[in-house]
């Protein structure tokens, strides 16, 4: 029973572990060791510790994590970890950075833990679930085609640079790392407000969704349903902050690519029907 518990942890700690260190090797440069590593300690201690029952586990991993890109990757090493700088790198054909961020956490990641960096690493998510709007207090709104034009706003900008070939690109793009963190938290808590839901900048702006959601199909890690223990109280939809169909089969759930793995519906289950 004790090993089932930290099993969840350990494997995410090790996955981290084993790019820590391939990158570390492969690319000769011994910050992918201390980068990934840092990462999936973070994470893998906030497993512990919500195993414990504490009620702010999830919270402890998001500011370990986004802090930690947000202040030392962002503004100390100037990496623009917005999808700005996915498409920068990936223009100038360098696989470092952003470059690799993306594939790791947000192409490839979303194949064992699905849209778990929304619940655990990302910085803006970090403090809009901190506003008062737990879960959605109003009906889902027909906004979700907005991330698309954001997505493809942003493809745009960093084309043009290029096609342009404006100089100064690297300055640019750091400004465009400030200027867009500013919009995304002034968005994300203005919508918070407006729709009485903290997520409601994930559900209906943020464009990295459009990364993320081909794999999450595939996750490994998800949440399942015991059918024989459910007695369909509708607690847990109420309560997902994602509007996801809890009781459907995992597969087929609506807004099933949409969990952030946050546990609130396994918490909260009279009967126990949910586990990860």
């Amino acid at each position: 029973m004790k090993i089932n518990k930290f099993l969840p942890p350990l494997v995410m700690w090790l996955v981290f572990e084993t790019i820590a260190v391939t990158l570390w090797f492969s690319l000769d440069n011994i910050f992918y060791l201390f980068n990934f590593s840092y990462i999936g300690t973070a994470i893998a201690i906030g497993l512990v510790l919500y195993g414990q029952k504490k009620k702010y586990a999830r919270n402890i991993v998001q500011f370990a994590v986004g802090l930690y890109m947000l202040v030392y990757l962002g503004f100390l090493c100037r990496e623009n970890m917005q999808i700005e700088g996915f498409w920068y790198y990936l223009f100038l054909g360098v696989f470092e950075a952003a470059t690799i961020h993306y594939v790791i956490a947000k192409i490839f990641g979303p194949l064992l833990f699905g849209r778990g960096w929304c619940g655990y690493a990302c910085w803006t998510a970090m403090v809009l679930d901190l506003l008062p709007f737990k879960s959605a207090s109003t009906p889902r709104k027909p906004w979700g085609i907005i991330r698309y034009f954001v997505f493809a706003a942003s493809l745009l900008f960093v084309s043009l640079l290029f096609i342009l070939q404006v100089p100064n690109k690297g300055e640019i793009m750091w400004w465009s790392f400030i200027i867009g963190n500013i919009l995304y938290y002034a968005v994300g808590i203005a919508l918070a407000f407006k729709c009485r839901d903290n997520r409601a900048f994930c559900k209906y702006i943020c464009p990295i969704t459009l990364f993320l959601k081909p794999m999450s199909y595939f996750s490994l890690f998800r949440i399942k349903v015991d059918e024989k223990k459910c007695i369909s109280c509708g607690k847990c939809e109420k309560l997902c902050p994602m509007d996801v169909e809890v009781t459907s089969s995992s597969r087929k759930r609506k807004h099933g690519t949409e969990c952030i793995l946050c546990m609130k519906c396994v918490e909260e289950c009279p009967k126990n029907a949910l586990k990860l």
